[in-house]
């Protein structure tokens, strides 16, 4: 599966366990009518695949959908999604300093604007 949007957050890596390691990030999915803020994880060698990409770049990313099944001490049992992604695709220069532009452009634009809303 694949899905293009905006980089929101860019995590730091985790070392979970002396075998383990993971990093996670959001991406803004703006397709639907509804702003999407969708979780991902990049685990082991792939923690630096986001490395390049700066918060506001347009990224691709690939992902398996992985669920699991957990029993709590108690008995009660609990299911878990995650979104794993494993290849990440985008201008590494990314769209920040357009994001900026148009922020500059909309604020100057407005400065003179007397509307009450």
């Amino acid at each position: 599966m694949d899905i293009t949007g905006i980089l929101k957050v860019k995590g730091t890596a985790q070392q979970v366990s002396e075998k383990f390691k993971k990093r996670e990030f959001v991406l803004t999915d703006n397709s639907s009518q509804y702003p999407q803020h969708i979780a991902f994880q990049l685990t082991q060698d792939k923690c630096s695949l986001i490395d390049q990409y700066n918060v506001g770049s347009e990224i691709k990313v690939h992902f398996n959908l992985r669920g699991r099944e957990w029993t709590s001490p108690q008995g009660e049992v609990k299911y878990f999604n995650t979104l794993e992604a494993w290849r990440i695709e985008g201008s590494a220069s990314g769209n920040a300093n357009k994001m900026e532009s148009v922020s500059e452009t909309f604020t100057a634009a407005s400065e003179g604007d007397d509307l009450p809303f």
